[in-house]
Order: structure tokens, then C-alpha cells, then sequence
């Protein structure tokens, strides 16, 4: 991955974060930047396992990868939330 692919994964990961939260059902009791974060891992993520599955260079929208990245960021948001949930203050 080049600098500007990374820079573009960092880019896009701050709205596939904001995706991820909006796919996961109910309320989520955590704050906004950490929903950006786990959207630019689950970017990153998504494009490594994009790669090693070989549809990470497609003509047009790589929608697969997308479909990957926003289940990553999903997931990392279901989990985070459920995690944070179970704190007790």
C-alpha cells in the first residue's frame, strides 16, 4: 500500500465508521471518535483482506470491498459497544 493509499484508507475510514455505526441496531453508548477510529481500521482492514482475496483492483466501485469495510467497522462497533456497555461506573 502507497502513502496515498494510505492516506485515502484514513480518508474513507472516518465515513466507513460513521456506516459501521449506522448498520449496527440500537443506541450505542460510545463517543464519536472512537466510532472514527475503528472505521479507519476496519478501512484498512477491509482493503488488506480485500487483497489477499483478490478483489481489491476491480473496473469502477470496488463494492466488495466497501460490503468489507463497512461489516468490519460494524462489527468493531457491536463489539466496542458491548464492551463499554458492561463497565460498571
Amino acid at each position: 500500500m502507497e502513502i496515498t493509499g494510505f492516506i485515502t484508507a484514513i480518508i474513507i475510514g472516518l465515513i466507513i465508521g460513521a456506516l459501521g455505526r449506522l448498520v449496527v441496531p440500537g443506541k450505542q453508548n460510545i463517543p464519536i471518535w472512537l466510532t472514527l477510529i475503528i472505521g479507519v481500521v476496519a478501512a484498512l482492514l477491509g482493503t488488506f483482506l480485500a487483497a489477499a482475496i483478490g478483489v481489491d483492483d476491480t473496473r469502477g466501485i470496488d463494492w466488495i470491498e466497501l460490503a468489507l469495510q463497512v461489516g468490519l467497522a460494524a462489527i468493531g462497533v457491536a463489539l466496542v459497544a458491548g464492551m463499554r456497555g458492561r463497565r460498571q461506573y
